[in-house]
Order: C-alpha cells, then structure tokens, then sequence
C-alpha cells in the first residue's frame, strides 16, 4: 500500500510540480526522497525544537554561512535556550514533549 501511495504521490509532484520546490526519490528507490526548498523558510506549525522559535523562524546561521551535511542539534548556542537545556538534561522529557507538541499541533 505504501509503494502505491509514494508512485501516486511522485505522478502528482510531475504533474503540477510545487512553486519554490523540488522533490523526488534519490536512484531508483522510492523509499528514499531528496528534497529542495527555496527560502526564505519557516515552520507554520508550532514545532518543539531548540532552534526554532514560536514564530516558526529557524536558527538562520545554520541555513546560511553555518550549514553542513553532519549538523545535529545545536546543544550551545540554541534559538530556544529552555528546549535546549530539556534536550541536554532530560532526553526522555524532550521526546516526550516533542511527541506532544507534534500530536498537538501537526496531526489532524
């Protein structure tokens, strides 16, 4: 079912492709998706994240001179310092709380 879904999805995006975007699968496997988004870059849905803040604006030093294939979360010098502080000290409440906000806020 899942394959059907990703090939319907992957007609759609050829048919009337995104503005400011590009998607698809990497090789032949459909399973595995590189993407392309044009900025500027927000999140419209609150997200639990220490480098992202209420307004949905995302640490931008990672998005300009700062960004790198091996990044992890920014642990010193984070957008939101109390997420951070939860992500150091208490990784099972920082999921926990990730969760949640994801049901919250992302899930219909």
């Amino acid at each position: 079912m899942a394959l059907k879904r990703i090939q319907k999805e992957l007609t759609d995006l050829a048919r009337d492709p995104p503005a400011q975007c590009s998607a698809g699968p990497v090789g032949d496997d459909v399973f595995h998706w590189q993407a392309t988004i044009m900025g500027p870059v927000a999140f419209t849905t609150r997200i639990y994240h220490p480098n992202i803040n209420s307004n949905g604006s995302i640490c931008l030093d990672i998005l300009r001179s700062q960004w790198s294939p091996a990044l992890t979360i920014s642990k010193d010098d984070p957008l939101v310092p109390e997420i951070a502080r939860i992500y150091k000290t208490d990784t099972e409440k920082y999921n926990r709380m990730a969760k949640e906000w994801t049901e919250k806020y992302a899930m219909l």
